[in-house]
């Protein structure tokens, strides 16, 4: 099958569109990448998804738009790609939605516990726009089995990086960095994988708030700072850090209002000094996950695989380097695996589509905290 994976992740900078050829079933599924594109969304849609993204209050009619905007914005860049790519015929559409909102844990709310989340995006809209069907709205399926809804890319990990002889870990980092740890001929449900905390959305909140960019490009600002220890050590106090897994987090933990008093505890610094203090926390909050939850478990990993938009950071990157070193891991990008970085999650959701149209589960349960494997996500004909 000629499938398309569609992601959109809490960075919200815009949309990356994966077009795969997918075949095999569960573990021994095989896929190709055959093109992937990214388009960012526009300035005035970027600003209406930051402002809804778990926001106190929203305008329940512009909701309404936002979910069939986004569906006709996925379609667009879909078709864009196929006619980048050439790839004139698609089987099947896998599309995870813009996260607007994501409550993993339950709590009470009009006198039950109720965990949630909200992936907006029409699937039928999507689904009538490219003739062709559409899975979307992943996570559900896995909370309703009792799971936090995420992570969901470690089922695609396993199938990409389990190996005999060699423990890997494959580290994303997006809005919010996430890793997958496969020991060597694991089993999935050996697999340990959880989000780490935030990936580049503190960075990118910084760029925006202190000098009116969208990103640090390349980590060229936080390159020039000096990090902010006091600042670090009280980010680091924030009880996510302490956790165990399976755990997830994003905007509701470290958005705007996290940021902003990221900001305040930096105190009377250069702004580049409090952009490279959130850069460093980024790295310093995987290092510390992976000493915590990975490397207490299991010694023998030696693979550490990075991928998302974090691998354009340079400061990032050295930063990451210098705080795994003495885990004894070897930094390895994405690409050596044949997948540019940027495309590994559209790639995932293309291959979660492929599972649920054949009627097959892709949640890990030792990634989420499910009881069982469940088939994900809903599916619209068009």
């Amino acid at each position: 099958m000629i499938v398309a994976g569609v992601m959109s992740g809490t960075s919200a900078d815009g949309i990356d569109v994966a077009i795969a050829r997918i075949l095999g079933r569960d573990l021994s599924l095989r896929f190709e990448l055959l093109h992937h594109s990214h388009f960012a969304y526009p300035a005035a849609v970027r600003r209406s998804i930051l402002a809804n993204m778990n926001a106190a209050d929203a305008s329940v009619a512009d909701l309404a738009r936002l979910n069939f905007l986004l569906a006709e914005l996925y379609a667009d860049a879909v078709l864009a790609a196929q006619k980048q790519s050439r790839i004139k015929h698609l089987d099947l559409v896998g599309c995870h939605g813009q996260t607007l909102y994501h409550q993993g844990k339950p709590s009470n709310f009009l006198g039950k516990s109720i965990a949630c989340t909200w992936q907006t995006g029409d699937g039928a809209v999507l689904a009538s726009r490219l003739r062709v069907p559409v899975v979307s709205d992943f996570r559900p399926g896995d909370m309703a089995a009792g799971g936090k809804g995420a992570p969901l890319v470690p089922f695609f990990d396993y199938l990409a990086f389990r190996h005999r002889t060699r423990g890997r870990i494959a580290q994303n980092i997006g809005g919010i960095a996430n890793l997958t740890a496969i020991p060597a001929n694991a089993r999935p449900g050996q697999v340990i994988a959880f989000d780490t905390g935030p990936g580049n959305m503190v960075i990118d909140a910084i760029a925006q708030q202190l000098f009116g960019k969208r990103f640090d490009k390349n980590g060229a600002i936080a390159a020039r700072g000096i990090p902010v220890e006091r600042a670090l050590e009280r980010a680091l106090d924030h009880k996510f850090f302490s956790e165990r897994p399976p755990k997830t987090a994003g905007r509701e933990q470290f958005g705007r209002e996290f940021a902003q008093a990221f900001v305040k505890w930096c105190g009377r610094v250069k702004p580049e000094d409090v952009l490279v203090s959130a850069t460093a926390l980024t790295a310093r909050s995987i290092r510390n996950a992976l000493r915590r939850f990975v490397l207490k478990k299991e010694r023998k990993f030696r693979d550490y695989v990075v991928s998302g938009g974090g691998v354009k950071n340079q400061t990032l990157m050295k930063m990451l380097a210098e705080e795994i070193l003495p885990l004894g891991l070897r930094l390895q990008r994405m690409e050596e695996y044949g997948v540019t970085s940027e495309a590994k999650e559209a790639l995932a959701f293309a291959v979660l589509a492929y599972q649920t149209w054949r009627k097959r589960p892709s949640n890990l349960p030792a990634a989420t905290g499910a009881e069982r494997a469940v088939v994900l996500g809903k599916i619209s004909l068009p």
